[in-house]
């Protein structure tokens, strides 16, 4: 009773200093995230006799302009779309005005268009945009990230080094071996993810534009974000284009098809191809996805919803590769 009590308290005193310490654990975070996904980059270019400190130099200058291109783009187009959002409005009374005129509610006395009119269409962008603003907050503090991230990739390779030193040679095989395996297992997982969520995301945007619909660039980056969230994050990334589709057009039948699209390519990507280049899979138990994702958000809101998965991905994979931490692994799979 007293450990699990003690247990209990360490949690809570673990959950208050991380979301006490966000302004600077957040970063870090997304700074190791992206180490994992350009520590490849780095090891590629050291084969090819570029010297190490040019080739950091060239990755995080690459890597500093494709983040804040990327963030300025969907942050503009974002405003844009929360200017435009009360126009939305209108739509969405008309088209509640048609199935008033259509449908009849015997039973249920819920008048839809007084209900929708009851909507502060001008407040609803304002929560929008602050959303929005806190969202990519991550930019003002993109100098912050890139300081660590200078940190960790000019020592990777030294722990290696270190740990030779500090134990016995086969102690210290073990060892490495051990953090070999993590290493590679992650950047395994986070390479492919990213991929995947990065053609999901250019997928969604081309059949938007397609078919016309508004603000393509911001749902499709949005899908790219979502996509790293398992199942919730598909059916939302994939509900707000379908929604906003039916809105534009006062038609279902664009709509309809744009979700048939999306969809399909979504479950080919996601459920064909991603498991197909994971091999085996991390097989994630569903509840610690969804306690991941709430924990998560509570402590770091939008930002720490999408960082959730692979956070608890990079903890089972330790723990998998970490003998008295198995018991971990066990209790996080399916």
């Amino acid at each position: 009773m007293l450990t699990f009590s003690a247990g209990i308290l360490a949690v809570f005193v673990t959950g208050v200093i991380l979301r006490l310490a966000k302004p600077i654990l957040f970063p870090f975070f997304l700074a190791l995230l992206l180490y994992f996904l350009l520590s490849p980059a780095l090891e590629f270019m050291v084969r090819l006799k570029i010297p190490r400190s040019i080739a950091i130099i060239f990755i995080l200058l690459t890597s500093f302009l494709v983040v804040y291109l990327l963030g300025a783009l969907f942050y503009s187009s974002g405003k844009a779309f929360v200017s435009n959002f009360p126009s939305y409005g209108q739509k969405i009374n008309s088209i509640f005005e048609y199935l008033k005129s259509h449908v009849k509610f015997t039973r249920i006395k819920w008048d839809p268009a007084a209900g929708i009119g009851n909507l502060d269409i001008n407040k609803i962008g304002s929560f929008l945009l602050s959303s929005l603003g806190t969202f990519f907050s991550f930019i003002s503090n993109l100098f912050l990230i890139f300081i660590f991230l200078v940190f960790m990739l000019a020592g990777r390779g030294k722990l290696k080094v270190k740990i030779a030193n500090s134990f016995s040679l086969s102690r210290a095989s073990q060892i490495g071996s051990i953090i070999q395996n993590i290493d590679r297992q992650i950047q395994k997982y986070l390479t492919i993810k990213t991929i995947i969520s990065l053609i999901t995301g250019v997928v969604t945007t081309v059949v938007l534009m397609i078919f016309g619909v508004d603000f393509a660039i911001v749902f499709g980056f949005l899908t790219f974000l979502l996509n790293y969230i398992p199942t919730i994050g598909s059916v939302i990334a994939t509900a707000l284009p379908v929604l906003i589709a039916l809105f534009q057009f006062g038609r279902i039948w664009p709509a309809f098809w744009i979700f048939v699209i999306i969809t399909v390519a979504d479950n080919i990507l996601g459920n064909f191809l991603e498991p197909k280049l994971m091999g085996k899979g991390l097989g994630l138990s569903p509840l610690a996805v969804l306690f991941s994702l709430f924990f998560w958000g509570w402590l770091w809101g939008i930002p720490g919803m999408i960082l959730s998965v692979p956070i608890l991905a990079v903890i089972k994979i330790v723990c998998g590769n970490v003998p008295s931490l198995k018991f971990l692994e066990m209790l996080l799979s399916k």
